[in-house]
């Protein structure tokens, strides 16, 4: 069996794998506890890097593979066969030092569902006060926002004209400014509230490792992939990793908590004998505990970019596309950061309804003013705005398994992305509320013309095809490994896995559906709820 021969390197309370949004929170609470000896790894390496702590470097994270695991879907036919990028942090702060900044924590009746579907303790006044206890608000502290946590939440440092523009548009519509999304009701019309702390991002790394990283019961191990839970009897008794090209092996005497997300967690599950015996039979694995929900039920928010020319406003693309708009902005940014290099990739943010049919906002709009062909490539050299809108709570569900036994190989990917008829209906109706955004009296003195999908493109087929072209992931997998008691259900509403004592779950993957919004926030709170359900099971 492999890892027999791993170098062991002893015995810990609680071991927690991924160093990301959720698992810098469990190593932080956890070491906290008295006596209680906490192991930490993480299979990237060290945040320090420039792109990952400037705020646009989003554009130069994504498709590093020093920080990012670099993951493709496989190709999907509701994205007319394309393939798409699918990044995931591989450093510490796992997402939170790749992803777009934004604080955003969904509706209360995203979590009012989980609570209906039996999930008891996770409905929006069970988990409201897991947020609050994070978060560390730019504004006075209220029923709805702290200020004495970790996670720094902050206004934008930047306006555009042209944002303020669209928002003004978005009340012709009928759509409210707010100045607040998350007061558990996000619709209407704003700029984001970010994850930094005067102009730089503000990742898990800095929030919850940092202030305890000298304790001398944490460990911390970087470049330590994990190859799988060893499981004895129905219990998990540790940990086989790989560094430096050894395997190591931690046991555990409390718990494991997986932390490795919606993509990682399940590919660890399976490549440890926990999942479906079919998926499990196929790589010649032997099933120490068959549950099939491992990998499905993956859930992602789609956005439809639409791009639109304009003239007479500033957009990133004309103030970049020459030498002496780049050494403007540098300056800007390294005497007050401020300017476009410290702006989140998305500024801009209306949620609304596609359709009346729905009781709250269905749909999420980004809107930047910058336009590109894809994350990775050049700005367009023109003046463009693109508007994106993503379908919150998609009806699509997808798999994520592994792809082989080889812990090295990449899993297999599949969110099946508009394979259902609402899906593709609310992907129509998302270009052409687009549409009737842009076409405001108030946007005209910007004369937009729409580049993508484009004005000739009009009929219901047209636009449904058209989604399919211009769509792409905003990066938000989960439900992989979600909470339940049904025979599809991995983790019961405790977050321990079913039928394996002592391994529990804290990440993206536990979600039995997908938040209205970003979710890295949502992750932040899981971690915070399992902290004290963990001590809760230790009696303090």
């Amino acid at each position: 069996m492999a890892g027999q021969d791993a170098a062991s390197i002893g015995q810990f309370d609680y071991i927690v794998v991924g160093a990301g949004s959720g698992g810098c929170v469990l190593a932080n609470r956890l070491s906290a506890i008295a006596g209680a000896r906490v192991l930490l790894l993480e299979a990237g390496g060290s945040d320090n890097r420039l792109w990952v702590h400037i705020p646009v470097g989003y554009l130069y994270t994504m498709g590093n593979r020093a920080v990012d695991w670099c993951f493709k879907t496989e190709p999907e036919p509701g994205l007319n066969g394309r393939s798409l990028n699918y990044p995931r942090g591989k450093v510490l702060g796992g997402c939170s030092s790749i992803n777009g900044m934004i604080y955003m924590r969904g509706q209360a009746r995203d979590y009012d569902v989980w609570r209906q579907m039996g999930n008891a303790g996770w409905g929006w006044d069970d988990v409201l006060p897991y947020f609050l206890k994070s978060e560390r608000h730019y504004g006075p502290a209220d029923e709805h926002h702290s200020i004495g946590g970790e996670l720094r939440v902050e206004e934008q440092r930047l306006h555009w004209p042209v944002l303020d523009a669209v928002r003004e548009a978005a009340a012709e519509l009928g759509i409210a400014p707010t100045s607040d999304f998350n007061r558990g009701d996000n619709e209407g019309a704003g700029y984001f509230a970010v994850n930094q702390r005067g102009g730089v991002r503000w990742n898990a790394r800095k929030a919850f490792l940092d202030p305890v990283k000298h304790r001398k019961n944490l460990r911390i191990e970087t470049h330590a992939e994990v190859e799988r839970i060893d499981i004895v009897d129905g219990r998990a008794t540790g940990i086989v990793y790989r560094k430096g090209g050894q395997s190591f092996r931690a046991e555990v005497t409390g718990e494991i908590v997986l932390a490795a997300g919606a993509i990682g967690t399940p590919k660890l599950l399976e490549l440890s004998g926990i999942g479906s015996g079919e998926v499990l039979s196929q790589h010649g694995i032997a099933v120490k505990r068959e549950l099939p929900g491992v990998g499905e039920n993956l859930q992602d928010h789609l956005q439809i970019r639409t791009v639109f020319g304009i003239t007479g406003a500033k957009t990133l693309n004309d103030m970049t596309a020459g030498w002496t708009g780049k050494l403007r902005i540098a300056a800007q940014y390294a005497l007050r950061r401020s300017g476009p290099m410290a702006m989140a990739p998305s500024q801009l943010g209306i949620f609304t309804r596609s359709s009346p049919d729905y009781e709250s906002a269905n749909i999420e709009y980004h809107v930047q003013p910058l336009s590109l062909e894809a994350f990775g490539q050049p700005l367009h050299r023109f003046p463009a705005l693109t508007v994106s809108v993503c379908n919150l709570r998609p009806e699509s569900r997808g798999t994520s398994h592994i792809r082989s036994a080889a812990s090295g190989d990449a899993p297999k990917i599949q969110p099946n992305y508009l394979s259902t008829a609402t899906d593709r209906i609310v992907a129509v109706d998302s270009i052409r509320h687009a549409r009737r955004l842009m076409a405001t009296r108030r946007l005209q003195e910007y004369r937009p013309e729409e580049l993508k999908p484009g004005q000739s493109v009009m009929t219901e087929d047209q636009l449904a095809h058209a989604a399919g072209d211009i769509a792409t992931t905003i990066f938000h997998p989960v439900a992989t490994a979600r909470m339940g008691q049904d025979p599809m259900a991995v983790v019961s509403s405790d977050l321990r896995v079913h039928g394996i004592d002592r391994l529990s779950i804290a990440d993206a993957s536990v979600m039995p559906t997908i938040p209205s919004g970003n979710t890295h926030a949502a992750v932040t709170m899981i971690a915070e709820k399992a902290a004290d359900l963990i001590r809760a099971r230790r009696g303090i």
